[in-house]
């Protein structure tokens, strides 16, 4: 009977070594009374150290070579230390621009997004999109409702012809959802019914586009939809 007490049930769960990972965030949000704030905290900025006191003790040998040791390794400090700034400002740059271009976001409990693509703040910022794309990757945004990557806020989007603006298929999507939602389901909407609904809206996309959205949400199609009353 003792024998079997010692036995474990998941004989392999000793062997697993779990550490639990948090993500620390990089900018934090603020509402401000007529403007919205981004602060950094730094945290994804690499710490360099300079050893002052060495450096000082060094600097009085009398020893040309020593000295231009010590003004090589200054100068490599300093250009790197430079660089190191120059880089988390480009990063903070990019945060605040992507928080002025999708304000309803944080204004709209809905959270709106905007359509937006990394060579819009590229160009705006006169910075390459290949600095954008690393300034974004791996970047956190804490807010007082969540946080939030900052490449989620770039959203592709679809050009409205009547209005001559595009539309994020965030956007879209939100709405689809809204009207399945509140559909009869006793005769759920069919995949042209919601492009004519959504057409109301002025959103404008093709039958195709929905059914493929309607997949990308884990929504079945309309005759899967179906209730039927048993009373």
């Amino acid at each position: 009977f003792f024998f079997f007490l010692k036995l474990r049930p998941y004989p392999g769960a000793g062997f697993r070594n779990e550490n639990d990972s948090y993500i620390i965030p990089d900018f934090f949000f603020f509402f401000k009374p007529d403007s919205l704030e981004v602060l950094s905290t730094k945290s994804s900025t690499p710490k360099l150290i300079f050893q002052q006191k060495y450096y000082d003790k060094m600097s009085r040998e009398d020893d040309k070579e020593v000295q231009t040791f010590l003004k090589t390794r200054k100068n490599e400090f300093d250009w790197l230390n430079k660089g190191i700034l120059q880089r988390g400002n480009t990063i903070l740059r990019v945060a605040e621009e992507i928080v002025r271009r999708q304000t309803p976001f944080f204004y709209d409990a809905t959270r709106p997004l905007a359509p937006l693509q990394l060579k819009e703040i590229a160009k705006e910022l006169n910075i390459h999109e290949s600095t954008v794309s690393r300034s974004v990757n791996g970047k956190y945004l804490q807010t007082d409702f969540g946080m939030f990557e900052l490449r989620s806020f770039f959203t592709v989007g679809i050009s409205q012809g009547s209005t001559g603006e595009d539309v994020s298929t965030n956007l879209i999507k939100k709405e689809i959802e809204h009207l399945v939602e509140n559909e009869n389901k006793a005769k759920p909407l069919s995949d042209q019914k919601i492009v004519e609904l959504l057409l109301l809206k002025e959103m404008k996309i093709s039958r195709r586009t929905v059914a493929k959205y309607r997949d990308e949400l884990d929504i079945p199609p309309s005759s899967k939809r179906k209730r039927y009353d048993r009373n």
